[in-house]
């Protein structure tokens, strides 16, 4: 799979054209569109990789890890609800969640956690 081939897939996931990312990362007009034929630059390629929240080494093919390992976190767990905030999740298998039911979401998942316990 390619760099763009890549960023197009991460892109789709997001919600995000090719366009938007272009533009949300503040790139010249259609740069994205010209990895195609050449190689990217590596500032271009971290402001990629920042708007979609995923790392450059993911990117480039170097890692499968989509996201960038903290050294200092010993754990591989994630919080969902700090990845819900940061990443702005507002659809679910493609459809569109209302923000106002995000609150119904989180004490339905904190349920079943307390029904674990």
């Amino acid at each position: 799979m390619t760099t763009l081939d890549r960023i197009k897939q991460v892109a789709k996931q997001r919600g995000y054209s090719l366009t938007q990312v272009n533009e949300k990362a503040n790139l010249g007009k259609n740069t994205i569109y010209s990895w195609k034929t050449k190689e990217p630059g590596l500032n271009n390629l971290k402001a990629v990789a920042d708007v979609l929240g995923v790392s450059v080494d993911y990117l480039l093919g170097n890692t499968d890890e989509m996201h960038p390992v903290n050294k200092s976190v010993s754990s591989n767990e994630a919080d969902l609800k700090d990845i819900m905030e940061e990443f702005n999740i507002l659809k679910f298998d493609g459809k569109e969640i209302d923000p106002n039911d995000l609150p119904v979401i989180e004490r339905i998942i904190k349920g079943l956690l307390d029904d674990r316990n």
